[in-house]
């Protein structure tokens, strides 16, 4: 019965929100609603399973001081300090008059975010892209006709969103021939290749719930098919 409750609470909810896109009325409407509320539920206490797995791993790592245990106490100084300044200012605003939350400007939540955890992101998408030209300039290799034809797409579209092209061109014409030619990429091939690859998705999404609702797929109870 261990691995037989949790699939067949799996086959209920799958079959309740599946069928509710089909019959939006009473009772398959009001069940949704009330699946939806224990979803959002069962994912608050999943925060705090990770939070907790968080805090064994990494103290696991500080006690036996494997490679890079410095980060991961620096990890957990500053999750344990953010949790507990949200939480102290969370109170204190709820008996403040008027009423405060944690997040209003000025608060020292919302300075966390502004001038510590901004930043680290803004800095971690900086890197990204130099990570991504690396990339891309390893794969525009004209080595064959496939990657001379994305070579030459992007070409075109890096010229499109850049108006150096185009302004050098200017005296010999009046179109806006790479501006032109990057949006019909866009617009045509671009849009096609995406819209096939949104109903591959779709049907590899349906093809995976149906084997969870059935019971074939069994790897989210721990076991194999």
């Amino acid at each position: 019965m261990r691995r037989e409750i949790p699939l067949i609470i799996t086959t209920i909810a799958g079959l309740v929100f599946a069928i509710s896109y089909f019959i939006p009325h009473m009772p398959f409407g009001e069940a949704e609603t009330i699946f939806g509320d224990w979803v959002t539920i069962v994912q608050a206490f999943a925060i705090w399973l990770g939070v907790l797995n968080l805090l064994r791993v990494t103290g696991e790592k500080i006690h036996r001081k494997r490679p890079g245990w410095t980060y991961a106490a620096i990890v957990i100084v500053t999750m344990v300090g953010t949790i507990a300044i949200g939480i102290y200012e969370g109170f204190a605003g709820m008996n403040a008059t008027p009423p405060s939350s944690y997040r209003d400007a000025g608060t020292t939540f919302d300075w966390i975010f502004q001038y510590l955890y901004d930043p680290l992101s803004s800095t971690m998408f900086a890197m990204l892209a130099f990570y991504i030209s690396s990339a891309a300039y390893r794969a525009f290799r004209a080595r064959n006709l496939e990657a001379t034809m994305l070579l030459i797409a992007a070409f075109f579209m890096m010229g499109g969103r850049v108006p150096l092209l185009d302004q050098l061109i200017s005296p010999f014409t009046d179109t806006l021939v790479f501006s032109k030619l990057s949006s019909w990429i866009m617009n045509f091939p671009v849009a096609g290749g995406q819209r096939a690859i949104a109903i591959g998705i779709a049907l590899g999404i349906m093809s995976s719930s149906l084997r969870v609702i059935l019971g074939i797929e069994r790897s989210h109870i721990g076991g194999g098919e």
